[in-house]
C-alpha cells in the first residue's frame, strides 16, 4: 500500500478535468483498510472515497486524502430454486458485474447495462435506468465504518434507499467505504421490458421473446446512443436527477405547458423528464466555451476537452437558473460536487 502526493486525478473522474489530490492512496484488499486506520489516516477531517469517478465533478483540487476502492472479485452462490446470490468487490467495474450475470443467465440487472462506475458506489446512489434500481435486487453489503475501525454489515432496509439516495449519501455521509455488495438475481428470466424505449428498440430489432442479453445489448444501444463516450468525451452521465413533483403542482404545469414530459411516480407523485425541462430551456446541445451539453440528451453536460470543473459547475448553475425560472422548479444535482 503506497500513499502517494501531489497525484493527478484526471484519469480518475469521467469528466476528465484536471484536479490534484494532496494524498492518494489504492485500496486492493479490506486489511489495507485496517492498516490505513490503525496508522491514523482515515482520521483525516478530508478525506474522500473515490470508484470509478463516473458521478464526481472536481471543482478544484482536493487538500485531503483519496482512498481509491479497487477490490476485484466476482463470485454466484445457489441459494435454492431459482435464487442466487452474487457478491462483488467494491472496485469491481459495475458493467463488468452485468456481463456477468448475463454469461451466466442470471436476471435482474440486465436493464442497468453500461452505467458508468463502479460496484461500491452503486448502493451509495441507488443506480437506475429504465425501470429498475438496485434497491430491486439488492440484498446486502459489507462496509468499513472509518470512524470506529470495524466492519458493518448493512441490510437493504438498513440502507434507506430512495431515489438516487441512500443513508450512504445523507446519514452516513463519508463515513463508510463499501467493500462487498451481495445482489439477490434469479436464473428465471423475470425482465421489465416495460420502459418505452427497450420496446421500441427490441420490435425494431423483431425480437419478440427477448433474452437477459437481448435486453442488456438493447438497453447498452440505447445508451451509446444518446450519451458520449467518457473516454473520448468527458461527462458523468445524467448530470441532474429528475424532479418528483405532487399531483396539484403537476397539473399545474400541464395547464401550461402540455406536451411536459412525465411519469407516475408513487401514489400522489409524478416524475418529470429533467432533460426536456432543459431542452425547453435551449440549453440542448449548446456550447458554452469547452463545456455545454450534449447533442443527443440535455441531460448531459460534457468536457469537451479543456473545460475546467468550475466552468463545468457554472454551466450547471446557470442551466438550473433558468429551468428555475421558467417552470418554477429546481433542478437537484446527480452528480457529487467537490468543492
Amino acid at each position: 500500500m503506497d500513499i502517494q502526493s501531489n497525484f493527478s486525478l484526471k484519469k480518475y473522474n469521467t469528466f476528465g478535468v484536471e484536479a490534484v489530490a494532496k494524498q492518494f492512496v489504492r485500496i486492493d484488499t479490506e486489511d489495507d483498510l485496517v492498516e490505513l486506520f490503525v496508522k491514523g489516516y482515515l482520521s483525516k477531517s478530508e478525506l474522500l472515497f473515490l470508484g470509478g469517478g463516473s458521478n464526481m465533478l472536481f471543482v478544484n483540487n482536493y487538500k485531503g486524502l483519496i482512498v481509491f476502492m479497487a477490490i476485484a472479485g466476482i463470485n454466484k452462490t445457489p441459494l435454492g430454486g431459482q435464487a442466487v446470490q452474487v457478491t462483488a468487490g467494491g472496485g469491481v467495474v459495475w458493467n463488468d458485474l452485468v456481463n456477468y450475470c448475463v454469461d451466466h443467465g442470471l436476471s435482474g440487472i440486465e436493464n442497468l447495462s453500461l452505467i458508468p462506475g463502479t460496484v461500491g458506489a452503486a448502493p451509495v446512489q441507488n443506480i437506475g435506468a429504465y425501470g429498475v434500481e438496485l434497491k430491486d435486487v439488492f440484498h446486502s453489503c459489507r462496509a468499513f465504518d472509518v470512524e470506529y475501525g470495524v466492519f458493518v454489515n448493512f441490510s437493504k432496509e438498513d440502507c434507506a434507499f430512495g431515489y438516487r439516495d441512500s443513508v450512504f449519501k445523507g446519514q452516513y455521509k463519508g463515513r463508510y467505504i463499501i467493500t462487498k455488495v451481495n445482489l439477490l438475481l434469479s436464473t428465471q428470466s423475470d425482465m421489465n421490458t416495460s420502459y418505452g424505449a427497450i420496446n421500441e428498440e427490441l420490435k425494431a430489432r423483431h425480437i419478440i421473446h427477448p433474452t437477459i442479453k437481448d435486453v442488456s445489448e438493447v438497453v447498452s444501444a440505447i445508451r451509446v446512443s444518446k450519451l458520449p463516450d467518457p473516454s473520448t468525451i468527458g461527462n458523468a452521465g445524467s448530470f441532474f436527477k429528475n424532479p418528483i413533483v405532487s399531483v396539484d403542482t403537476f397539473r399545474t404545469l400541464v395547464s401550461d405547458f402540455v406536451d411536459i414530459v412525465h411519469f407516475p411516480y408513487g401514489k400522489d407523485q409524478i416524475k418529470l423528464a429533467a432533460g426536456w425541462l432543459i431542452e425547453q430551456c435551449g440549453w440542448k446541445g449548446k456550447i458554452v466555451g469547452h463545456t455545454g451539453t450534449w447533442k443527443n440528451q440535455a441531460l448531459v453536460l460534457v468536457n469537451y476537452g479543456n473545460a475546467t470543473g468550475l466552468a463545468i459547475y457554472e454551466l450547471s448553475e446557470a442551466i438550473i437558473e433558468s429551468v428555475k425560472q421558467r417552470f418554477g422548479i429546481v433542478l437537484e444535482r446527480e452528480v457529487n460536487v467537490i468543492i
